[in-house]
């Protein structure tokens, strides 16, 4: 018997190990995977000291929690999405508020009101200028869209996210909004400024490494849910950032770029706590019907793939 193997000998093995009653899918994508490292390696000429500094990269970055940022930075979030937009294209189903990366950040259950929230706190008058975003949830055709759900999320002036960061509370700046009879919603709280990737972490080892900043523009994220209509998840930029057309994790679209409307009068804003001039962000969020159950699944993304997994 000879056990001694060339490289095309062993990548064959190894695809072939793959047993009848697995599933097919996670055999085919294995192998292809698997099969395009093997080529990687012979053809870049990795050395084992690179290989096996990969592999305490991969490991470090698995325990520091940052596998959706890279996934982000390194493109594959959007190319997902730029996928879906073209399935939508050729299905004639490209109407509506653009679709936009969810991120690594969103955590379910935050606190539900009706109409109105206040996403910040009393007292974070100081943390940020102060706005009002409104608007109304609407279906493709313009009718507006009762009882949906906007779930809201954004990072304070530090660019921190609660619940990842120990000095918040673990639903600070977040909350969901149920929208009333006409499809209106409306909350309050401040603009948010952009921020950078966590320093001396593995992404930031990476990025420095290929030459790359890892900065995002301020933005605002939502995830926007009603029965019968395509889930929405999105982000909104904040006009004025320096990196809104350079955002490491190239999110920024058309249409996702918000107007504000400085020094509108507080009057009829007072059940937010507004008592002086603020800025109105206006926006509304236009949803498409949903073929399916799945297409309206009032879930994340993570939670979705395992609930179908």
């Amino acid at each position: 018997m000879n056990n001694e193997l060339t490289q095309s000998e062993l990548l064959e093995l190894v695809t072939l190990a793959n047993r009848p009653n697995a599933n097919p899918r996670v055999q085919k994508i294995t192998a292809r995977i698997v099969g395009d490292l093997f080529r990687a390696i012979d053809e870049l000429d990795i050395q084992p000291d690179e290989f096996w500094a990969g592999v305490d990269w991969l490991s470090r970055l698995a325990s520091s929690g940052q596998a959706g940022l890279i996934t982000a930075g390194l493109g594959f979030d959007r190319l997902l999405d730029i996928r879906l937009d073209e399935a939508d294209e050729r299905a004639g189903r490209n109407a509506g508020t653009p679709r936009a990366i969810e991120g690594p950040l969103y955590i379910a259950g935050a606190p539900l009101s009706k109409y109105e929230a206040r996403v910040d706190e009393e007292g974070d008058e100081k943390r940020g200028e102060t706005m009002v975003m409104e608007g109304r949830v609407l279906d493709v055709k313009g009718n507006p869209v009762a009882n949906a759900v906007v779930d809201v999320w954004h990072a304070n002036e530090l660019g921190r996210y609660s619940h990842f960061d120990p000095d918040q509370a673990e639903y600070a700046l977040r909350r969901k909004i149920e929208t009333d009879a006409q499809g209106r919603y409306r909350f309050r709280s401040f603009l948010p400024p952009g921020y950078a990737i966590p320093p001396n972490s593995p992404t930031s080892e990476l990025f420095s490494a290929i030459g790359r900043h890892g900065n995002r523009p301020a933005h605002i994220h939502f995830l926007v849910v009603a029965p019968g209509l395509r889930t929405l998840t999105t982000q909104v930029n904040v006009p004025g950032d320096s990196f809104i057309d350079d955002d490491f994790a190239f999110a920024t679209r058309d249409g996702l770029i918000l107007t504000l409307e400085k020094n509108t009068s507080p009057k009829g804003y007072e059940s937010l706590g507004v008592n002086e001039p603020f800025t109105r962000v206006p926006f509304d969020f236009v949803m498409q019907p949903a073929v399916d159950e799945g297409e309206a699944a009032p879930q994340a993304r993570v939670a979705k793939a395992l609930a179908l997994a």
